[in-house]
């Protein structure tokens, strides 16, 4: 059963940068896009960035210029740069595959922005 671990979350300022991990118990996204998700408080999850095997990226447009998505070469782990982070950007943040999600959710990692 394939699992994603998601990890690299915390507490920080607006205007600070973090780096997010996801680690795919299989390799999964050799196969498949990547995609980075969020769910704040009270809302719905929505994607937030793709990447496919072509490395064509796409991304939200509120995060379009902060946050980069990219994946080791073997495509097992994906990450998110977050920078230029916002109080809007808070919500806990999962990785899975794009347009399908295929495998079960993760716990996700928080991530807190502070004004």
């Amino acid at each position: 059963q394939v699992q994603l671990v998601e990890s690299g979350g915390g507490l920080v300022q607006a205007g600070g940068s973090l780096r997010l991990s996801c680690a795919a118990s299989g390799s999964i996204f050799r196969y498949s896009t990547m995609g980075w998700y969020r769910q704040a408080p009270g809302k719905q999850r929505e994607l937030v960035a793709t990447l496919a095997r072509d490395g064509n990226a796409n991304y939200l447009d509120s995060v379009k210029g902060r946050f980069t998505i990219s994946g080791d070469n073997a495509r097992t782990t994906a990450f998110l740069q977050m920078n230029s982070l916002k109080p809007e950007d808070t919500a806990i943040y999962y990785c899975n595959t794009w347009p399908n999600v295929l495998y079960s959710w993760g716990q996700g990692t928080q991530v807190t922005v502070s004004s």
